[in-house]
């Protein structure tokens, strides 16, 4: 079993620039989980550890438990300065894992015939995309599709904010115009939450394959969605201000597809 205990280990200057820097999680194919629970739920996601890393004196009395045995890991004990340096959180119960990342390419999503799919378009706040992926695990939706991604998915804010629903939902990113193609092409309608042209989203039916999609609270979504759109809607504002924060509008819309489905 190896140990380190210098945070000046090479090893470990690698592991920072993973937790700090997209370019080096791009180039390496990899990427930092902390925590037991997000862990396991990488594992039931179908993501592959490269390697454990563990300080003793933090692990619950249960220890590594059914992360112990992880095929073809290599596991590393560190000391509680390294974890210190490497730890993005404070309460991650001293494990944390090197992981590869997924293509999340297009080409590579399967849906079902009736997809219910949630569409965000170059959101920008980590925190917003963590909050739509906990949206997303909780309606059981068939897919989330990133367009335009302002950063990458395996960012560590995005992994933290999302409490490992990262893991645990069907993700894909690409441009605009090509999700739109995508969409279309499988005769998926597109529900697009905008301002112009509108109708009450409460009165569309999402019993249908269908995407909704949303876009950024300061410019709305670009002219390509709103042309392609099979209908532009809104959830009907009653206070001084003419939206609500991105996740929180989408959790809304999601949730009213979700009641149509449960009664069709």
């Amino acid at each position: 079993m190896k140990y380190i205990s210098s945070p000046q280990n090479p090893i470990i200057k690698q592991l920072v620039q993973l937790q700090e820097k997209s370019k080096a999680r791009r180039q390496s194919g990899t990427f930092l989980i902390e925590g037991r629970r997000e862990l396991e739920l990488a594992i039931k996601g179908g993501y592959s550890l490269q390697t454990i890393l563990y300080t003793p004196d933090l692990l619950p009395e249960s220890g590594l438990g059914p992360l112990q045995d992880i095929a073809n890991a290599q596991y590393i004990e560190i000391s509680h300065e390294v974890y210190q340096k490497l730890a993005y959180r404070d309460s991650t119960e001293g494990i944390i894992a090197v992981a590869e990342s997924k293509d999340t390419s297009l080409e590579k999503l399967a849906i079902g015939s009736n997809p219910l799919i949630l569409v965000a378009e170059a959101p920008e706040k980590p925190g917003n995309i963590g909050a739509m992926l906990r949206t997303a695990d909780a309606a059981g939706l068939d897919a989330v599709i990133i367009a335009n991604p302002k950063s990458d998915l395996y960012n560590p804010n995005i992994v933290r904010s999302s409490v490992g629903c990262l893991f645990t939902n069907t993700i894909a990113t690409g441009t605009t115009d090509e999700i739109i193609d995508y969409l279309k092409s499988r005769n998926i309608n597109i529900f697009c939450a905008t301002l112009q042209d509108h109708a009450n989203y409460h009165d569309q039916d999402y019993t249908i394959p269908c995407s909704i999609v949303v876009g950024t609270e300061a410019t709305g979504l670009s002219q390509a969605w709103r042309d392609a759109s099979t209908q532009n809607i809104i959830i009907p504002m009653q206070g001084e201000i003419d939206s609500m924060n991105v996740s929180v509008a989408a959790a809304v819309l999601i949730f009213e597809a979700k009641r149509q489905r449960q009664f069709k």
